[in-house]
């Protein structure tokens, strides 16, 4: 409590009282009520539940807001009652009935986010997406449907055009093929919808950086750091030529590998880089060829399988 007067009005004394009950301040000499209104200015303490009297346990709000819950976490429900054999037929009755509305949604709006918030949690778990992704996915839709672009379109596309928005957004590399693949949506499909809701929300994205895509890549083919570091550079020195320009990430990133783990005697087919990154042998083996003659690689690939020989 702040803002009292530190001296009697009345007789003068420093000698006072302070009622933090009651917001007053008693002069002890002559029991003058110096102050009757004060603010408290720490924390408003309230609990309802069973553990109140538990200090610790006492909270001041609940749960934040979130829009992975179709009230985004503001609605009630009525709870499970353990005591219902003390009811009479007529209350237990009027019990279950309440309970039965709960789960009754209103609204189209509402019974659609239940659905679709829903599919979006296991995709987004599939995926294993961190929560801010999940979060921005889910307020995406949410957006989407209160301004009717849901119409016309499966809902399992929308969420999958979503998460993939979310997740260019927040630079955490997931490609179509694995959106594909959890959702059982066809990528040309999940690639329209992700247009058209960012085109329509006016939801800025940058085009994906394929050095994102190098650690999850490298990590699934086991390549050195010292591979991962030099596919960075090589990276680098084509976006610097203007390789990357026009070509996708995930290829461009692909080919940075498989270059850099020839250079580092960490051979692999490439098969087997194509598998990983999603994309075809062909695309692999087109973006190799310009490293090669853009960069000026080849000596470096011919050095290092010299020493192997060796």
């Amino acid at each position: 409590m702040q803002g009292f007067v530190k001296k009697c009005s009345e007789c003068g004394s420093m000698n006072l009282l302070v009622n933090r009950n009651r917001g007053e301040v008693i002069c002890k000499e002559c029991g003058l009520v110096v102050e009757d209104r004060l603010v408290e200015m720490g924390q408003e303490w309230r609990e309802f539940d069973a553990d109140s009297g538990d200090e610790t346990n006492r909270r001041r709000t609940g749960a934040p807001m979130t829009y992975t819950q179709y009230d985004q976490g503001l609605g009630t429900e009525v709870g499970q009652r353990a005591d219902l054999f003390q009811l009479t037929s007529k209350d237990r009755n009027k019990f279950f009935r309440l309970r039965k509305w709960q789960y009754r949604i209103s609204t189209a709006i509402e019974r659609n986010l239940k659905l679709a918030l829903g599919e979006l949690k296991r995709v987004s778990s599939y995926l294993k997406l961190p929560k801010a992704v999940e979060e921005e996915s889910a307020m995406i839709y949410t957006q989407a449907v209160q301004r009717g672009l849901v119409r016309g379109r499966s809902m399992e596309s929308v969420v999958s055009g979503a998460l993939y928005a979310a997740c260019r957004r927040h630079e955490v590399p997931r490609t179509l093929d694995e959106l594909q693949e959890a959702s059982s949506i066809d990528k040309k499909e999940i690639g329209r919808t992700y247009r058209f809701i960012t085109r329509e929300l006016n939801i800025s994205i940058l085009p994906s950086n394929p050095a994102d895509y190098i650690a999850r890549f490298a990590s699934s083919l086991k390549l050195s750091a010292d591979a991962q570091t030099k596919a960075v550079e090589i990276l680098e020195q084509a976006q610097d030529e203007e390789l990357t320009s026009g070509r996708g990430p995930t290829g461009i990133a692909a080919a940075a590998l498989y270059v850099a783990a020839l250079t580092h005697g960490e051979k692999r087919t490439q098969r087997e880089v194509a598998d990983v990154a999603g994309v075809t042998e062909v695309t692999i083996r087109n973006r190799y060829k310009e490293l090669l003659d853009k960069l000026r690689l080849e000596s470096q690939i011919k050095k290092t399988k010299k020493k192997s020989k060796k």
